[in-house]
């Protein structure tokens, strides 16, 4: 067992590389931890997002046994929180043992009330505190093994969808594993912009492409004659592949453009001889929910759980909530150059 006596808790400088070198190390190790726990998002979230950070370990006789990320996001439309982690699908503390995770928690709790946040939230897979509030009806993963081999991948399509990948095969269509993510951000861009839902920034996006290098990828559809349908950023974590952000042309629809950049994801994914396909999380009951169902995947909530502070129940950020619909409809109605400049602003407080 740990000493727990000779547990110390410490803030993660991400500009020392020697430091967050010893921070992935663990983090690469550690059953509990994610892509989202990595060193990376410390300054991406603190550089381009412009959010305070807190990036917590725990350690012990010289050894990490766990870590907790943590930033502070402070908005007037959208509120005061301090959460694990904005824009991440997964988050909470990675850890070898309870006594460094409850060390951490408790931290993020000083800190939460330290700061005057309204809210502490973490985003765990899991349920951990039965007694926390917890929003566990709105957002789902998608996780599946893959297949050893291509034709098993193809055959462990539903049939409906297999036939809309040789539909895409038949198209010609090609795939493309693109150097930058102009071409990536252009569809994403447009793509969000028609769902009425503020875009992130092309600098985000080229920031994650800098710092995590070889681990995100961008690949890209586009028709016979060279036309860009659907581009898909991808994270790579130890024996997974993670598509996280996406966007397509409307033409991409009639080409089966997004069921074809999925099995070419997926397909060079078994080549590298990779495990588990993380379709990532979804809002229940939307677009993308059905489709990802369509492809065999079943759904996993997720369990993001709350201390709330200053507010009476949990806060609901997102386009499934009623008084957002203006704003939705309204943004839609933006031309995309000014959707694009303004739309960082915003949803930099989202998360």
């Amino acid at each position: 067992m740990p000493d727990a006596a000779a547990l110390s808790l410490h803030r993660l400088d991400g500009s020392r590389a020697e430091e967050a070198a010893r921070w992935d190390a663990f983090v690469t190790a550690c059953p509990e931890a994610t892509f989202f726990h990595r060193a990376g998002w410390e300054r991406i979230t603190r550089e381009v997002l412009r959010h305070d950070t807190h990036f917590l370990y725990a350690e012990s006789h010289g050894q990490i046994r766990g870590v907790l990320p943590l930033a502070r996001v402070h908005s007037r439309l959208f509120g005061h929180s301090l959460s694990s982690l904005p824009f991440a699908a997964y988050g909470g503390v990675a850890a070898l043992d309870d006594e460094a995770r409850a060390a951490l928690e408790a931290e993020a709790q000083a800190i939460a009330q330290r700061l005057g946040v309204e809210h502490l939230e973490l985003r765990h897979i899991e349920r951990r505190h039965p007694d926390w509030p917890a929003q566990d009806q709105l957002y789902v993963t998608f996780r599946k093994p893959i297949e050893p081999t291509e034709e098993a991948n193809m055959q462990a399509i539903p049939r409906k969808q297999r036939a809309m990948v040789r539909k895409g095969i038949k198209l010609g269509l090609v795939s493309h594993i693109d150097p930058g993510v102009d071409r990536f951000f252009a569809l994403y861009a447009s793509n969000v912009h028609r769902h009425g839902t503020p875009a992130l920034s092309r600098r985000y996006f080229q920031a994650l492409r800098d710092t995590f290098g070889d681990d995100c990828e961008v690949l890209t559809v586009t028709s016979a004659d060279g036309q860009p349908l659907t581009s898909v950023l991808s994270f790579y974590f130890r024996d997974e592949v993670l598509p996280t952000f996406a966007g397509d042309d409307p033409a991409a629809r009639d080409l089966a453009a997004n069921d074809f950049k999925y099995w070419e994801l997926m397909r060079r994914a078994c080549a590298r001889g990779l495990k588990v396909f993380d379709y990532g999380r979804s809002k229940v009951g939307t677009g993308p929910y059905h489709f990802k169902r369509n492809w065999g995947f079943e759904p996993t909530p997720l369990h993001y759980e709350y201390r709330l502070y200053k507010r009476e129940g949990i806060p609901q950020n997102n386009p499934a909530n009623p008084k957002y619909r203006l704003m939705i409809e309204t943004w839609r109605r933006l031309p995309l150059p000014v959707a694009n400049w303004l739309g960082p602003h915003i949803v930099r407080n989202l998360g």
